[in-house]
């Protein structure tokens, strides 16, 4: 992709818009506000198994209305603009900017958001798995240039970092919320002790997902990706994109623990 945005780079640099706020501007290219959009979805479902699994009684009226509050788009899609943006720092998103409002760019991100809407579906997901799994441990050359683009970004350890601090701050607001007892040292043993199992999932999930996104796109665009995400605008847009999204997560799962800790509660009145 960096040849893609090099070579078109003296064609349209003067038809190039003004960007009002640069890193807000950046989210919007990248498909951030359909991505939250798309995560409030997951995270409604989300809260209808949560309640079969943990709320006494199964979900209700009030545990719905409770759980879109949780899952407040605009509230989340603040958040992630607010940690980006001081996350950012000083890298000139001007090379991002001209990279993802090209077409390519584009259809990376609607290829993307394609990708993430159909995983929703189990048989989906599932079928993406087994795809990835047949691959995994061979010489396929699309795996191995993903795999570069996963290594380089270090997608599989952020991604497992963010699900166990998520998985902390669950646990946190259940014990705030007084539906546990529980020290630090506690939940962080249990958060800790299902690692291996969740960096597994993580992996494979991973894989899958761009596996099945990127599958359409032209041969050297993943490699292309690869280079633009080793500059140092690239490394500060991943590491802002994990600080965001982590931070949107982590204040969602305390809430969320937090209310099964209040439904909790009410059932033994």
């Amino acid at each position: 992709m960096l040849k893609t945005a090099a070579t078109g780079a003296a064609v349209i640099a003067w038809s190039l818009p003004v960007w009002a706020n640069p890193t807000n501007d950046l989210l919007d290219v990248l498909g951030v506000p359909q991505i939250v959009t798309i995560m409030r979805e997951e995270g409604i479902e989300y809260g209808e198994t949560l309640a079969a699994d943990m709320v006494p009684g199964g979900s209700s009226a009030g545990w719905t209305a409770t759980v879109n509050r949780i899952y407040d788009e605009e509230r989340m899609l603040a958040t992630v603009q607010d940690v980006f943006a001081a996350e950012f720092g000083d890298a000139d998103p001007e090379t991002l900017l001209e990279f993802f409002s090209s077409e390519t760019g584009q259809q990376i991100v609607s290829l993307e958001l394609s990708a993430r809407t159909a995983m929703r579906e189990d048989e989906i997901e599932d079928a993406a798995r087994a795809a990835f799994n047949d691959l995994d441990g061979t010489a396929s050359g699309p795996l191995a240039a993903i795999a570069e683009f996963v290594n380089t970004n270090d997608l599989v350890e952020a991604n497992l970092v963010g699900a166990l601090n998520a998985n902390y701050m669950f646990y946190l607001g259940l014990v705030d919320g007084g539906a546990l007892r529980m020290s630090e040292s506690e939940i962080l043993t249990e958060v800790w002790s299902s690692e291996e199992e969740t960096r597994a999932d993580t992996r494979e999930w991973v894989f899958a997902f761009l596996l099945m996104a990127y599958r359409p796109l032209a041969d050297g665009v993943v490699e292309d990706y690869t280079e633009l995400s080793r500059t140092y605008a690239g490394r500060a847009l991943n590491r802002a994109l994990f600080a965001g999204f982590n931070k949107m997560y982590d204040d969602i799962s305390y809430a969320l623990g937090m209310a099964v800790a209040r439904e909790m509660q009410v059932q033994e009145l």
